[in-house]
């Protein structure tokens, strides 16, 4: 029996966005690193079945859970406002494994100068390139403009981390070890608002609850950037503050120093499990907190 799929909105929310946990269930389905390895032609299928869902001409027995999977794809590899497929590296879907590799690394290598300042330098690249690839194109951000932020927070990064490791050559151990957090938290004071300066200065569309706008705002924006720069530092201070001090007593153990090859691969491990059950565990309290 085929499904009737005529009063079927593809556009709208699988979950109900006015709650916490459905908007996590959102950002879930669309970051799911999984996507990361479906074949082009895969995606160039989503993009023609969410097209054609809107357009109320889907192929006779479809079903909505294939509507529901294409949506997922198109989320996850096509950029909203121009409908244009997406770099792999700047997707979404790739923070994930692209954020613990990084991460990894830098709190590997942060004994030398040269590879402090190298895995500073990856992790702005890599961050310039997430933030490019996502660009709002409804407010366009000019090519000077993201290279002034970048080169701006690349320095910042640095140099926190270079000055860092100088004034705690004589500390302990695991205080150098926290140096690369420093440079991440100090960069993205610094990047975060100087990628969306124009929003500060002409302000951001403020909207009622039924999606009516009544303006434009730049207290709002000034508020919504020191929020998502708190949390981009937040989300980072789990696993490069525990990760650190999880290996400087997991070094102290002889099989483990015997096999200094493999301590890099084991940070990366780490920190992408370290991620994964940060996640699941934030995900598990806010059920708890709805259910009561």
């Amino acid at each position: 029996m085929e499904a009737d799929l005529s009063d079927f909105n593809i556009d709208a929310p699988r979950w109900d966005q006015c709650t916490f946990l459905g908007r996590v269930k959102h950002f879930f389905n669309i970051t799911d690193p999984r996507t990361v390895l479906v074949p082009e032609r895969e995606l160039d299928w989503a993009k023609v079945m969410v097209e054609q869902s809107r357009m109320g001409t889907v192929p006779p027995g479809t079903q909505v859970e294939q509507l529901f999977y294409a949506k997922k794809l198109y989320d996850s590899a096509f950029h909203p406002d121009t409908g244009h497929k997406m770099n792999v590296i700047g997707r979404m879907s790739f923070q994930v494994p692209g954020g613990m590799i990084i991460t990894g690394f830098m709190l590997q290598f942060y004994r030398t100068m040269p590879a402090v300042i190298f895995w500073q330098w990856v992790n702005q690249s890599f961050n310039a390139l997430v933030n490019y690839t996502n660009r709002n194109a409804a407010s366009p951000t000019s090519v000077r403009q993201m290279a002034v932020s970048y080169i701006t927070a690349t320095t910042t990064a640095v140099a926190t981390a270079v000055g860092m490791n100088m004034l705690t050559k004589r500390a302990p151990p695991l205080v150098g070890r926290w140096v690369p957090f420093a440079a991440v938290a100090a960069a993205n004071c610094v990047n975060i608002p100087m990628m969306r300066q124009q929003e500060l200065i002409q302000g951001i569309c403020v909207k009622d609850r039924n999606h009516n706008e009544i303006g434009h705002s730049r207290r709002a924006a000034a508020i919504g950037i020191t929020q998502v720069v708190i949390s981009r530092i937040t989300m980072a201070a789990p696993g490069m503050i525990l990760l650190p001090v999880l290996m400087e007593r997991l070094e102290k153990l002889r099989f483990v120093q015997r096999v200094r090859v493999l301590h890099a691969p084991l940070q990366v491990l780490l920190s992408g499990c370290l991620r994964l059950l940060l996640e699941k565990s934030g995900v598990e309290s806010n059920c708890r907190l709805e259910a009561d």
